[in-house]
């Protein structure tokens, strides 16, 4: 006779019921971040669109938030995208692309040489530089702003130095782009180096070592084993970065305060908090938005091809 089968319901084991606790004890793990996301993300984005393609008060000019999707309107926003397009909001659309992509560039300067010293020459130091490396994000960015502020004032320390071999003072916080794009590597580096030192120091030292092996030196190893085994590192520390810097607003005003050097985040920061247009300062946000998230969607492919083929 043959033997009955066993429900997998009543097994004497209780795997049954270790499964059914399990389906319910991930959801239960995941509601606190769900329900901040709903209340810090979902909800304020929801208010941003209703402001964007709300209506205005005809008598005093306000944006009037509309919730209901279906009685959306659409000519401020409209209007907003052909300024954007336009030389008037386009100029700060070009303006911010470029400091980004200029700081981010010397942040890599910067950033992997330090990365790859602490993830594969530090040795014995290699706790306390990664102390050091973290420390920064223990001080306020406003704090290390206004410091940055009196380094480069016209009585400042860097001032002081130049005047000290002989050169003419240079006013450093009155509109220079240059102070803005050091002003944004100065203030984000720190996001670049930590994703940087994580890819770098998972790279597998018996990899280099085959490759010394085989003949390759310092340099070609370098460009030709360690490079392409961090691309997917670098890329996310290039996302991690501009993605704040795209949007930073304080490092212009505080660095600058000139409409020369005025970012997209100035602009929205205007129309949101200093001038009466609020809906242009929603619209702008979503433009924004809309930009970063094409930004991600390809880190994500990426990603996913790396993922799918590994090397």
């Amino acid at each position: 006779m043959a033997d009955a089968a066993i429900d997998p319901a009543t097994a004497p084991d209780g795997s049954a019921g270790r499964k059914s606790r399990g389906r319910g004890l991930w959801p239960t793990l995941a509601a606190p971040g769900v329900a901040w996301l709903v209340a810090l993300f979902l909800v304020p984005f929801c208010g941003v669109l209703a402001v964007a393609f709300g209506r205005v008060d005809p008598i005093f000019g306000n944006a009037v938030p509309v919730w209901s999707p279906l009685a959306w309107q659409f000519d401020s926003f409209g209007s907003i995208v052909e300024r954007v397009v336009s030389a008037e909001l386009g100029e700060v659309f070009v303006r911010t692309f470029f400091y980004v992509v200029a700081a981010l560039a010397i942040s890599f300067v910067i950033g992997f040489p330090v990365a790859y010293y602490v993830a594969r020459l530090s040795g014995r130091w290699r706790g306390l530089l990664l102390a050091l490396l973290l420390a920064p994000f223990w001080i306020s960015y406003l704090m290390r702003m206004l410091a940055w502020v009196n380094l480069l004032q016209s009585d400042g320390y860097v001032n002081d130095v130049i005047a000290a071999v002989g050169l003419d003072r240079v006013d450093w916080l009155g509109g220079r782009a240059v102070t803005v794009v050091l002003g944004l590597v100065y203030g984000y580096v720190p996001f670049l180096v930590l994703p940087l030192f994580a890819a770098l120091d998972r790279i597998d030292p018996r990899v280099l070592e085959a490759s010394h092996d085989l003949g390759m030196g310092r340099l070609a190893t370098f460009l030709r084993v360690t490079l392409p085994m961090a691309r997917q590192g670098m890329l996310a520390a290039a996302v991690l970065t501009a993605l704040p810097m795209t949007g930073d607003y304080y490092t212009s005003d505080l660095l600058s305060g000139s409409p020369r050097t005025s970012m997209i985040g100035n602009q929205i920061e205007f129309y949101l908090f200093r001038g009466s247009q609020k809906a242009a300062g929603a619209s702008l946000v979503l433009i924004l938005s809309a930009l970063l998230v094409v930004f991600m969607s390809t880190y994500l492919r990426s990603v996913s091809r790396a993922a799918a083929n590994p090397q």
